[in-house]
């Protein structure tokens, strides 16, 4: 019997149905990932690891374990993705998390906590080819924000649900005394019941996306009968897409075509939108994947990656650090002393409502002002007032009790409309930024690694720098000193280049032609490439056009 045949993409057509099994594959990940968040600190002082000043530190290093090890095998992930196909690869970095789960659910001490999330990042390459898979998905340049508003929205539900389940499940003998036995399975695993959630949750998100995702590599699309050139249409969009990339389908039926009548090798031609020859250094082959501003970008993403990192890991920690009553009058410093004291299982709620302010975000403010404002502009604006999320988070402990909840949601829904907006806007850079369709998974691959070893270094750092503020009594300083790598941030943004070089854009069959000799049957594909050279601000007025 044969498999089903797969119904080949429309231009004109959102892709709802593959990027919503795409995101259900995805969503697992963050609630595998910050779950573990709410209870970290706490899971560190439980294993007698360390005293208190230092358990933020040895929190961030089982916190950027994962990133830690992905970074190491990013690239590595991203490069197989290209060769055996992103589906494979995507269910096997799904399959490696709900081991780490596992292992760090069963965790008798925080060396074998630390080398189950360890493991988990070395089988996990997914942020890279999710990232390839919805550019191959999204062939129309006018999907694109909202195709790339997908995934941190889906990030923003299992931002969600992560906490809660680690906020509320961990300890569970001890929080549900009539539910869970104290001398059982969960007394001897106290964070064993989060994690068992989290698998399971994985393991229906492996099964659904084995079954119902398609493979998206433009090169392992399976044609199968000539059935199948009776529906071929010409279809050969060839503006400035946004995208860098237009997939379409032509008529090898036709014999006007010529040079798709004899495929006997590449064909290639490199054109001006005039219609005349450009120049010979255009030609995609000769491109340098990793161009000057694909580079600016993803530092820009690592930059990113890092601050917003450091933010994830010192929040459940402040939240809670006890509180310091008596504060010595006069003294700035210890006016910011300790934080906010607050439970487990509070933790877990706020960063839950946290979940419900990004989707908030998501749904409402970035769709207005990616229209309003255009990609490049909302890109600037976003990273150049990104630091103020920053700043104003130590200024809870003056709060008085009553203003306490007001103020940190406040202070949370500052760091949401930044955060939120800023990170799909730079993966459409990013993609815009590619010399060639063919570079998507190498570029996002090692885009993958830096935000990795990005996030890698926050956690530790962050919070060597708290454990630091404990001890001066003045644990603002991690916030501040994130604030100050944002700065930095704001002040690189000025140096990449805003427009691209050039315009790529890839005709590719639908279909093998089968009506030649089989001798003369080399199942090539042809590639047209378009250079357009648009001033910035024709630019910016499609992009918004687009948008809109």
């Amino acid at each position: 019997m044969s498999p089903p045949q797969r119904q080949r993409r429309d231009f004109n057509k959102f892709p709802t149905t593959q990027l919503f099994f795409l995101a259900l594959v995805r969503v697992a990940e963050p609630i595998a990932l910050t779950s573990i968040f709410p209870y970290a600190w706490k899971l560190v002082l439980d294993f007698n690891v360390t005293d208190r000043a230092n358990a933020s530190f040895y929190a961030g290093l089982l916190i950027s374990a994962f990133a830690l090890a992905e970074s190491l095998t990013g690239l590595y992930w991203g490069g197989l993705s290209d060769r055996i196909g992103r589906k494979p690869v995507l269910l096997l970095g799904s399959a490696g998390t709900m081991l780490s789960l596992l292992l760090v659910g069963v965790s008798t001490n925080f060396w074998m906590a630390l080398a189950g999330r360890a493991i988990g990042g070395f089988l996990n390459g997914n942020i890279g080819v999710i990232q390839t898979m919805v550019g191959e998905l999204t062939v129309n340049p006018k999907h694109e924000p909202r195709a790339y508003s997908v995934m941190p929205f889906v990030w923003s539900i299992g931002t969600i649900i992560g906490p809660s389940i680690g906020g509320i499940f961990s300890a569970p003998a001890d929080n549900f005394p009539d539910v869970f036995s104290p001398h059982g399975v969960f007394a001897k695993f106290p964070y064993l019941l989060p994690n068992l959630i989290c698998a399971a949750l994985m393991l229906f998100s492996i099964v659904c996306g084995f079954f119902f995702l398609e493979e998206t590599h433009p090169d392992m699309q399976p044609w199968s009968t000539e059935d199948d050139l009776q529906h071929t249409e010409a279809e050969t969009p060839l503006f400035a897409a946004q995208a860098g990339t237009t997939t379409a389908a032509v008529d090898l039926r036709n014999e006007s075509y010529g040079t798709f009548n004899k495929v006997v090798q590449d064909q290639e031609w490199n054109v001006l939108p005039d219609g005349t020859d450009a120049p010979k250094e255009a030609e995609p082959q000769n491109q340098v994947v990793f161009t000057k501003r694909v580079v600016m970008l993803i530092i820009a993403l690592g930059i990113f990656t890092y601050h917003s990192m450091s933010y994830d890991h010192l929040l459940p920690i402040f939240f809670q650090d006890s509180r310091v009553e008596s504060r010595a009058h006069g003294n700035k410093m210890n006016s910011m002393a300790g934080g906010l004291g607050l439970s487990i299982q509070d933790v877990g709620v706020v960063m839950s409502v946290n979940g419900l302010i990004a989707l908030g975000v998501q749904a409402i403010i970035f769709p207005l002002a990616a229209a309003w404002l255009g990609v490049w502009k909302l890109f600037i604006v976003t990273t150049v007032l990104h630091p103020i999320a920053y700043v104003v988070v130590p200024y809870l402990v003056l709060l008085p009790e009553e203003w306490l909840y007001p103020g940190i949601y406040a202070c949370l829904t500052i760091r949401n409309i930044f955060a939120i907006l800023v990170y799909p806007v730079i993966l459409i850079l990013l993609k815009e930024a590619a010399p060639a369709p063919s570079c998507l998974g190498k570029i996002n691959g090692l885009a993958a690694s830096t935000g990795a070893a990005c996030r890698t270094l926050a956690s530790p750092i962050a919070g060597i720098l708290y454990g630091i503020g404990i001890e001066i009594d003045f644990t603002a300083l991690a916030w501040w000193v994130s604030g100050a790598v944002a700065i930095l941030g704001a002040i690189q943004v000025f140096f990449i280049n805003r427009k691209k070089s050039s315009e790529w854009h890839q005709v590719r069959a639908r279909a093998p032609c089968r009506f030649m000799p089989p001798e003369e049957h080399r199942q090539e594909i042809v590639h047209i490439v378009v250079q357009d050279e648009e001033d910035q601000e024709l630019e910016a007025d499609e992009q918004r056009r687009l948008l809109a």
